[in-house]
C-alpha cells in the first residue's frame, strides 16, 4: 500500500474473540487499520468514532443484535457491511440484508473467502470515500425511465421528482440494469457487474437486492414498472409504465 495514501479502516464486531482476532489479522495483512468490538452497543459506537470503510458484523451479538447494529449504522454511514451468521435460515439473511447489509457469510467460513468478498466490494465505487464518480459515469447523461431519473455521476435517484434513498448495493444493481436497457441480465451477470467476477457465494443474493429496489420504487409482482423478471433467465430494466 502507498504509505502516502490514507489507510482503509475496518471494524470487526463479533462476541467470539478468537474469531474476531483472526479476521482482524487477515484484514491487517491486507492493509487495513483494524478496530474490534465485541457487542452490539460498542459496535455502533466504534462505527461512529472510526468511520470504517468496511464492517464485518456478526448477526448474534449481545446487547444489540447485528440487524439492529446495521440499522443504526446505516443512519450515519455508507460503509460496506458483511454480515456473519451461524444460522442458515434464509429469513435471517433476508432480515440482515433488508437493513442495508451488502453481503453475508455463513459460519463456519474460510477467512480467505471472506477476504475475497471484501476485496470484490472494495473494487466498487464509493462516492462517499472518493468524492468523485468514475470517468464513465461522470460523462454519462442522466438515465430517464418514465418518472424515474438516475444521475449516475451523483449516484442519485428521483421518482416523480422526489428523491429515493438506496444503499450503495441497491443503487449499483439498478444502475447495472439501467445501463443496458435492451438486455436481460442473469444473476451471474449482475453479480459480476456489481460484486465483481471473483465473487463466490449464493447468487440468490441478487434477488434480495432486487426485492428492495422494487419496494423502494413502488413496484409489485404484478406491476413491474422499473425492474422486470424474465422468468428462467434473470432481470431487465422496465419502461416505467
Amino acid at each position: 500500500m502507498n504509505p502516502s495514501s490514507p489507510a482503509r479502516r475496518a471494524l470487526v464486531v463479533d462476541d467470539e474473540r478468537p474469531l474476531t482476532e483472526l479476521v482482524g489479522g487477515y484484514l491487517r495483512r491486507d492493509g487495513f487499520e483494524v478496530h474490534l468490538a465485541f457487542d452490539g452497543p460498542s459496535g455502533v459506537e466504534s462505527a461512529r468514532q472510526v468511520d470504517p470503510d468496511v464492517i464485518v458484523l456478526d448477526l448474534g451479538l449481545p446487547g444489540l443484535d447485528g440487524v439492529e447494529v446495521c440499522r443504526q449504522v446505516r443512519t450515519f454511514s455508507d460503509c460496506y457491511v458483511v454480515m456473519l451468521t451461524a444460522r442458515t435460515d434464509e429469513i435471517d439473511t433476508l432480515i440482515g440484508l433488508s437493513v442495508g447489509a451488502d453481503d453475508y457469510v455463513t459460519k463456519p467460513f474460510r477467512p480467505r473467502e471472506l477476504m475475497a468478498r471484501i476485496t470484490a466490494m472494495q473494487r466498487r465505487p464509493r462516492r462517499a470515500a472518493t468524492g468523485t464518480p468514475g470517468p464513465l459515469d461522470e460523462a454519462a447523461p442522466p438515465i430517464v425511465i418514465g418518472p424515474l431519473r438516475m444521475d449516475l455521476a451523483a449516484r442519485e435517484v428521483d421518482l416523480d421528482g422526489e428523491p429515493v434513498t438506496f444503499t450503495r448495493t441497491e443503487f449499483d444493481v439498478l444502475a447495472a440494469l439501467a445501463r443496458r436497457p435492451t438486455a436481460v441480465l442473469t444473476r451471474r451477470q449482475l453479480i459480476e457487474a456489481v460484486w465483481g467476477d471473483r465473487w463466490v457465494g449464493d447468487e440468490h443474493l441478487v434477488d434480495v437486492h432486487v426485492l428492495h429496489v422494487r419496494q423502494k420504487l413502488g413496484d409489485t409482482v404484478d406491476a413491474q414498472r422499473f425492474v422486470r423478471t424474465v422468468r428462467g433467465v434473470g432481470y431487465r430494466i422496465g419502461t416505467g409504465s
